[in-house]
This record gives C-alpha cells, sequence and structure tokens, in this order.
C-alpha cells in the first residue's frame, strides 16, 4: 500500500461521504445510498471505485452542473416484468439501486425482471447492484455503457466504454459468486490509482495512436481525454489473445445500454458538445433478476453452485501456485482483512478529502493525517 497510507474505519468514511454529497445538495437518503455504494467497494478491496472516486466522479461533477444532486427517477413505459426508466442526470446510484428494486419486485412475481434506464450518471461497482438480488435469492445481472475510453480490436480510437458486464449468483458458501469486471483488460479508475501513486501501469493495458502500447499512467489520463490513448478491449492487443471476444462483449453492453432506452452511445457520451463545453454523461444501464425459486427450490441450487466452485477450488494448481480463486472469493477475503482496519487512504485521497472537508465546512472530522 505504501508509507503515506494511513487507514481509517470504514464507519468514520461513510459518514463523511454521506456529509460530502449533503453539502453537494443530496438528499439524504440519497447520499445514504450513494455512500454505501463508494464504501462497499473499498469493503470488497476495489479502491478504484470506492472513495477514490468521490471527488473525481461525482463531487466535481455536481459543483460543474453536469449531475444533479436530487434524482428525479420517472418510469418511461412499464409492462409485467420489464420497464424503462430516465434518471434524468441524477446520481447513478440512486437511479441504478431504485432500478434493480424495480427488477426483483418483477422477478418475485413473474419469475424474471428486466429494467433498462437512461440519462443517468456514474453508478459505482456495478456487483452492488447484482448483491441486491443475490440478498433475495436472485440471479442478478447489470451492465453499463460509459464515456468513450476502449478502441475496437483493431482500431486505436477510443470509441466504446469500459462497459462492463456483471453477474451475481447465490451459493451455499460464505460469500456469493460475483463476477464484476470491465470488458477491457483494464479501466480508468486502476489507471488513477497507479497515477495516484506515480506508478506507470502494466504493458498491455493501453494503446498509443502509433498502436504501441504505453505505461505513463498520468500521461495516459490526459490523452484518453483526447482521443491520443485508448484502453485495450479484454484479451489483449489484437487478436493473438482472443482481443476481439472483449470488443465483441463491450459491443453488446454499449447496445443493451442505449439501443433499448433510445439513449446516447459510443462519442456521444463524451460529456462534451460539439463546442467543447462540459453536459451530462446521459448514461445507460441495464438491470436483470431472476428468480431462482421460479426454476429450482433455492437451496439446492445453492448447493450446486456451491459444489461447482468448490470443484474448480479443488482442481489441481499450476506449479508455483497454491490456490485457485473464484470470482467473489477475493472481495470476501479483502473484508475479512479490511473489517476492523478501514478504507486505506494514500497521500493524494488525503488531500482531496480534507480539501472537500475545508470547501464544504464539515464540522467533526478530525482525520488521523496531516497533508
Amino acid at each position: 500500500m505504501g508509507e503515506d497510507v494511513v487507514w481509517v474505519k470504514f464507519e468514520v468514511m461513510e459518514n463523511f461521504i454521506v456529509d460530502v454529497f449533503k453539502g453537494l445538495g443530496v438528499p439524504e437518503e440519497d447520499a445514504k445510498i450513494c455512500a454505501d455504494v463508494l464504501i462497499t467497494a473499498n469493503k470488497r478491496g476495489i479502491d478504484s471505485h470506492g472513495i477514490n472516486r468521490l471527488k473525481p466522479i461525482y463531487y466535481d461533477r455536481i459543483k460543474m452542473g453536469i449531475q444533479h444532486p436530487v434524482t428525479k427517477f420517472e418510469v418511461v413505459k412499464e409492462a409485467p416484468a420489464t420497464a424503462l426508466v430516465d434518471g434524468h442526470d441524477g446520481m447513478g446510484m440512486v437511479i441504478a439501486k431504485r432500478s434493480m428494486e424495480l427488477a426483483i419486485e418483477k422477478a418475485k412475481k413473474y419469475g424474471l425482471g428486466m429494467v433498462a434506464a437512461k440519462n443517468s450518471t456514474h453508478y459505482g461497482i456495478a456487483g452492488y447492484y447484482c448483491l441486491m438480488a443475490v440478498e433475495e435469492g436472485m440471479i442478478g445481472i447489470t451492465g453499463t455503457n460509459a464515456r468513450p475510453s476502449v478502441a475496437p480490436t483493431f482500431g486505436v480510437e477510443n470509441m466504446l466504454g469500459t462497459n462492463p458486464l456483471s453477474f451475481g449468483i447465490p451459493t451455499d458458501e460464505d460469500f456469493p459468486f460475483v463476477l464484476d469486471c470491465a470488458t477491457s483488460v483494464s479501466q480508468r479508475g486502476k489507471i488513477e490509482l497507479y497515477a495516484r501513486m506515480n506508478k506507470e501501469i502494466p504493458p498491455g493495458w493501453v494503446i498509443g495512436e502509433d498502436g504501441r502500447t504505453r505505461t505513463d499512467s498520468q500521461q495516459i489520463l490526459k490523452d484518453l481525454l483526447t482521443g491520443k490513448a485508448a484502453l485495450v478491449p479484454l484479451g489483449g492487443i489484437g487478436e493473438e489473445g482472443a482481443g476481439y471476444k472483449g470488443y465483441g462483449y463491450a459491443t453488446v453492453v454499449e447496445i443493451l445500454s442505449a439501443a433499448l432506452q433510445n439513449g446516447n452511445y459510443l462519442k456521444m457520451l463524451s460529456g462534451y458538445d460539439e463546442k467543447g463545453r462540459r453536459v451530462p454523461y446521459h448514461l445507460g444501464h441495464f438491470f436483470i433478476a431472476i428468480n431462482v425459486s421460479s426454476f429450482i427450490e433455492l437451496e439446492a441450487f445453492k448447493r450446486t453452485t456451491g459444489n461447482i466452485l468448490r470443484a474448480l477450488r479443488a482442481s489441481r494448481k499450476m506449479p508455483g501456485h497454491d490456490r485457485i480463486y473464484t470470482a467473489g472469493e477475493k472481495e470476501y477475503l479483502a473484508w475479512l482483512e479490511r473489517k476492523d482496519k478501514g478504507v486505506p487512504l494514500n497521500r493524494q485521497l488525503q488531500r482531496e478529502i480534507i480539501e472537500m472537508r475545508d470547501e464544504l465546512g464539515l464540522k467533526g472530522y478530525e482525520f488521523p493525517f496531516k497533508v
């Protein structure tokens, strides 16, 4: 983690996030939802999408006026098992949570529920909404498009978003199966994390205009905005590592996040208008809840799922490795390690927290660090 990292209790940081959002005009109930999504990322070891994103994604965008602190959640069209909603560029976490709640409600009645959302904003870790379904004994699926940053296979222009496609599945173990990952090799949040630590990113994450891999994290973040750099699809550069698969899945997510909604897509999600002015992103999401009990008794499903995962972990290991993981396991282990330690805050993040605290005049937050 580095010598400059300070650990702060989850409760303290969650209360701080709530107060920051409230200070920006987010209603208290919505602020608690947003804070829960962010702190859940940190609890699961996904620091790239936790409090690390509070200032550059949410705080700054609300202050710029391209994201509304008060969310108007509108159901535009509805059928028994489906719905289309409009978030009117409010808080993405609030829009997403209410959308998945609606999908779950429909799945309880009809076995399946799907909700498509348009005019939304960044909604944090996708796995959060899959876990909502898991807690109700259901399979949860979600995806979202994002500002263009990924080049198609054999291309160098950032056209697609990192477009995560995420699944949550109940098991009989202490943790569910949760596959929450981008359809690119890496995502902007991880590069931001490397840049904060003044570290270069690994080769193969980003491609330059010349078609070669780049590792200069801080300059890459600038060049992603101007189109001089692009993230690489899952599978890697070209077709040798099957990069066309990541490109294909990213395109599926783009279509399901835009075509069902008659929403924005590709370069329309850049966050700038034709005159270079900042505008809302108008993101799209989709949420699916599958009621397991509509197919089979839940405990039987969970037992079979658990047996599959245990068999995978018990299979023969490659030389030099003594453990095989299944999706969701590392996040569970991160929680066990962090539950008494809290959130790791590096020096840059410490500065941002102090800045937000002082700008909003928040009282009662004396953190164990000075910047």
